[in-house]
């Protein structure tokens, strides 16, 4: 170790004197999966200005040596960060390479007294090798989503899942990656690509050409960064063919493509790799800047640092569709987007006539990078680690650092943010219409919810063990309507399931809905299904006028089998007898006379592949939609201002209970994990009996298909206190939600959807069904005035 301390001694020397005059300073220890030297871009912004307050150590990935034993590079940045580089022996397998790095950091930890370090993380790879290490505090700056890129390991998302468990703080590059990753973390805040304007404010003057550039015809449209398969190569050709009197530029690295396969045109320049300090020089003799990035996984959550610095040398941009750039930068008048060659090219026509007058766009773009330089990036993340450290309080420049974080609050707003929908619920109604409103019709939308997830009551997570479980109780996906599970498939792949429900009647368990199996097993004889009929005829009782759900049940199968089953059953689910309750209740449970003991007779009977929660997440993944989690309607409603509201919650809750209360039954869930693979035989069952306090046990791997050792399973008392889950079907009930429903009708641009909204039980295809026919209303409807969005403010009050 004598030559690791030589090398720090060296290394580090400038830090000693700062040492001596302000005493010990904290060590950012970061772990990445680039080179320091090799695009200075995020990471070395960053810390780089850490490096200002703190000893900043860049662990980067291993390279391999020819010297027969591990060893480790260390060196200074000219930006005063020590660089560490750990040198493997080629051959060494993966183990033996974890080893050997945690090995050498431990060592390296050692030589430089390094206590109570900021663990900075931008591959959770390094936790293989790191992960006896506890920051103070660890962060996650997450730039881009890794596992999408050519070549990830396939065990990036278990490790990333690791260090999202274990980080204090997460920050991501961008508003599409935070909105993707901050449903894994409670502490998570989004700070996209800032800029040094200072460093690219020359290119706005005259500075001389490179020479591998001076001899390149003008026009000239230029491009710098790494070139791989983010790069859209077919649309570069394309754009490079219908303009051949112009000169396409590219500046950068040719990463994990073949540099003979790139496309060649007389008018494309491959110029390579150039220094951070090189950049304006080539900027300032372009005409325009290109962003020409391929729309595919890797391009998915990225938000190109490169945007901002080509405004800042004063050149306008020509993009495509990248979801960051479209939301932060696509309705300034320097940022064109564009999808496809014919109307790339046109763009690029259209930035080099704006080119041409700077002072009709550079005030506008100079408005929107004054707020954001690397420095008030790094003053807010700094910020949120000095308060995790237990340094200094919450300040005000903290706070105002949670609030520029909000994905609402872009460098570009100087007001309120405004939408033209704000969505109350992020359930299946609300998400419907959000995504419909988004992509359907480009519109602008906010979409919230109290919870602290989407997805309302069908949210599924894994629990402790693994187990993927439903935490609101089982939801079933059945429908005949082929437009339905059309329009859900956009979002999710399926798995077939057929739900089978079983009832505990004293020591045996019987199929419900009644079919012949139950009625021969019940009554231990031998009927066939014509038989069945006829028998069950028998026991019906006549009723002369159906009323009320014990008159559905007793008409049907009589009393033996109403009381067994059903009357029960629903004094503890409702906490009402059946003969209080509309008939609706059990009209929905069929009987049958064959052996089907399927629950549902839908034609479309299946489950989301990957759970209802992805399924969610993908359908409100759009630039235009942005998700507030853990916030009430009230929160926000002075914060943004919109043109119309789509409310999904408690219609009378909206209007302040004005005229009381409606009714609604809640349930209580008591989860449990079992260390055994199976506990019942189907996915429910069903305890009738009034003496055992809960209605029903779900085990939930027959919903999900997951395979695994253990089992967990979900017991469900019924309640007449909690969340609203059921409403209750009685007259009076009915005669109170009109009395709301006046009041709703009344509401201009306030659309109410989905179960509570309506005080009507749904199926979750019959809510998606109806999102759907509100978004076509939605579109027959006049363009609203945004000044309405006052009356809707204050309609609740």
């Amino acid at each position: 170790m004598s030559q690791l301390r030589d090398q720090a001694a060296t290394a580090t020397r400038r830090f000693t004197s700062l040492r001596e005059a302000a005493g010990p300073r904290a060590t950012l220890l970061c772990f990445s999966h680039l080179r320091w030297d090799f695009v200075f871009q995020r990471p070395q912004h960053l810390l780089s200005r850490a490096a200002r307050t703190m000893r900043v150590i860049f662990w980067e990935e291993p390279i391999g040596t020819d010297r027969p034993a591990p060893h480790l590079s260390l060196r200074s940045s000219a930006e005063g960060v020590l660089v560490a580089q750990p040198c493997l022996p080629a051959g060494l397998d993966p183990a033996a390479a974890t080893a050997a790095q945690r090995t050498l950091l431990d060592g390296m930890l050692r030589e430089l007294a390094v206590t109570d370090p900021v663990l900075w993380y931008y591959t959770p790879q390094a936790l293989a090798f790191s992960g006896h290490l506890r920051g103070r505090p660890t962060v996650y700056d997450c730039m881009d989503e890794l596992s999408a890129f050519v070549g990830a390991d396939p065990m990036l998302p278990v490790r990333e899942r690791e260090l999202m468990a274990r980080a204090d703080l997460v920050f991501t590059g961008g508003y599409s990656l935070y909105e993707a990753k901050r449903h894994q973390h409670g502490d998570a805040h989004p700070f996209p690509s800032g800029v040094d304007t200072a460093h690219f404010a020359p290119a706005r003057g005259s500075l001389a050409d490179p020479a591998d550039q001076a001899a390149i015809p003008h026009p000239r449209l230029g491009f710098y960064g790494v070139i791989d398969e983010r790069l859209d190569q077919d649309l570069l050709a394309a754009v490079a063919d219908l303009r051949p009197d112009l000169h396409f530029v590219l500046v950068g690295p040719v990463v994990k493509v073949d540099p003979a396969r790139l496309p060649r045109r007389p008018n494309l320049h491959y110029l390579g790799a150039k220094s951070y300090t090189e950049l304006p020089a080539y900027v300032a003799n372009w005409d325009a800047a290109l962003m020409p990035f391929a729309i595919n996984a890797a391009t998915r959550f990225i938000s190109p640092t490169k945007t901002p610095e080509y405004l800042a040398a004063g050149r306008p941009v020509v993009s495509t569709p990248i979801a960051d750039v479209v939301r932060q930068y696509g309705k300034m008048r320097a940022v064109s987007i564009a999808a496809t060659p014919a109307a790339f090219a046109e763009a690029v026509d259209a930035a080099l006539r704006l080119a041409r007058t700077p002072a009709a766009w550079r005030p506008e773009a100079d408005a929107v990078l004054a707020d954001m330089s690397w420095d008030r990036t790094w003053s807010r993340m700094a910020a949120f680690i000095n308060e995790k450290r237990g340094i200094v309080a919450r300040t005000q420049e903290t706070l105002m650092a949670s609030r520029a974080t909000r994905p609402t609050q872009t460098a570009a707003s100087r007001t309120r943010p405004h939408y033209d929908y704000l969505i109350v619920g992020a359930g299946f109604a609300g998400s419907v219409l959000a995504e419909r409103l988004a992509a359907g019709s480009g519109k602008r939308v906010l979409i919230i919810d109290r919870r602290p997830h989407i997805g309302g009551n069908a949210y599924d997570a894994p629990d402790a063990a693994g187990v993927l479980i439903h935490p609101y109780g089982p939801h079933i996906f059945h429908t005949n309507s082929k437009a339905i599970l059309d329009y859900l498939s956009r979002f999710t792949e399926w798995r077939p399931y057929e739900h089978r429900v079983l009832a505990r009647v004293n020591d045996q368990l019987l199929p419900i809905p009644i079919n012949r199996i139950t009625v021969n097993k019940f009554f231990g004889v031998d009927l066939s299904q014509s038989e069945v009929e006829d028998f069950l005829a028998s026991k019906a009782e006549p009723i002369e006028t159906i009323r009320t759900s014990a008159d559905v049940v007793l008409s049907k199968v009589g009393r033996e089998l109403y009381e067994t089953f059903f009357r029960g059953y629903t004094r503890k689910q409702w906490g009402l007898d059946p003969s209080e309750l509309d008939k609706s209740v059990t009209a929905r449970v069929p009987t049958r006379t064959n052996d089907d003991d399927r629950y549902f007779n839908d034609t479309f009977q299946q489950m989301p592949l990957h759970g209802y929660t992805r399924m969610f997440e993908r359908m409100l993944d759009h630039p235009n939609i942005t998700v507030e989690l853990g916030v009430d309607y009230a929160d926000v409603q002075s914060e943004v201002s919109f043109d119309q509201l789509v409310f999904t919650g408690p219609i009378d809750e909206f209007f302040g209970h004005r005229y009381g209360k409606l009714p609604y039954r809640s349930l209580r869930f008591q989860h449990e994990t079992h260390d055994q693979a199976v506990f019942q035989p189907v996915a429910v069952v069903n305890y009738p009996q009034e003496t055992v306090p809960y209605t029903r046990i779900t085990e939930f791997k027959y919903l999900t298909g997951q395979e695994h050792g253990q089992t967990s399973i979900c017991y469900e008392f019924p309640s007449a206190e909690g969340d609203p889950y059921y409403p209750v079907p009685r007259p009076e009930n009915a005669a109170l939600f009109q009395k709301y429903q006046a009041l709703a009708d009344a509401t201009p641009d306030v659309h109410f959807v989905g179960r509570l909204a309506t005080y009507k039980y749904y199926n979750m295809d019959q809510v998606v069904g109806q999102a759907l026919a509100t978004y076509q209303r939605i579109l027959a409807q006049p363009a609203p005035a945004r000044a309405r969005a006052e009356q809707v403010a204050t309609a609740a009050e």
